[in-house]
């Protein structure tokens, strides 16, 4: 049983296996990393990559994958939208987490980048549905900077900086809107809960995997 996983960058590899260790021995992960996607969608849109999203989803179903995960916030909502032609189950890393935050009334969007702001507001509200969660946003300035020059360290303490900056006193949860961004939440000191996508997601797509296969 093969689980194919979308990535834009390579740093995610190491993060999504290690979780496979804790909570998902056994499953099979295929990792892709087409980094050039990310660098489009930014320069364009993300629906300007939809073809090639769709091309490297079926390259992955081709060599057997059960299901598709897309760790990538930007492309999220462009690469689910191809499961039924694709014939797979094709999940978004943060619909989970989103799912989890819409249950608030007060949701703080924390991003490096400022494409997957658009996106991640988008599955909040389509999670909410007839709810109507206060959503604010913030974009960590110079954070993506930091992450391209690999300065790992100096990524994950812009962000955590970004999110202790955020009132407690006014409730709710924090959206660390990148799966990137997830380690972040263990350099914070808030008392309000900092919610990341990773873990979340890939146990959704373990469980969607399992079903197909069986």
């Amino acid at each position: 049983m093969t689980l194919a996983l979308l990535h834009t960058s390579p740093v995610h590899v190491p993060v999504f296996d290690g979780l496979r260790d804790r909570h998902h021995p056994g499953l099979d992960l295929r990792h892709v990393v087409a980094e050039q996607l990310l660098v489009r969608a930014r320069a364009e849109a993300p629906e300007a990559v939809a073809g090639a999203v769709r091309d490297v989803l079926a390259e992955a179903v081709a060599d057997g994958a059960a299901a598709v995960l897309c760790t990538c916030s930007t492309l999220g909502g462009v690469a689910e939208r191809h499961a039924a032609e694709l014939g797979v189950p094709v999940l978004r890393v943060d619909r989970p987490m989103a799912a989890e935050a819409v249950r608030a009334d007060r949701i703080v969007v924390v991003a490096a980048v400022e494409s997957t702001l658009a996106p991640t507001l988008d599955l909040l509200r389509d999670e909410a549905g007839d709810r109507t969660p206060s959503i604010t946003t913030l974009l960590v300035d110079g954070a993506w900077d930091r992450f391209l020059a690999c300065d790992h360290d100096g990524y994950l303490d812009a962000v955590a900086a970004t999110v202790d900056r955020v009132d407690p006193t006014d409730g709710g949860v924090i959206v660390l809107a990148q799966a990137s961004m997830t380690d972040a939440a263990d350099r914070t000191t808030t008392p309000l809960p900092v919610l990341s996508s990773p873990r979340l997601g890939l146990a959704a797509a373990a469980a969607n995997a399992v079903r197909r296969h069986g």
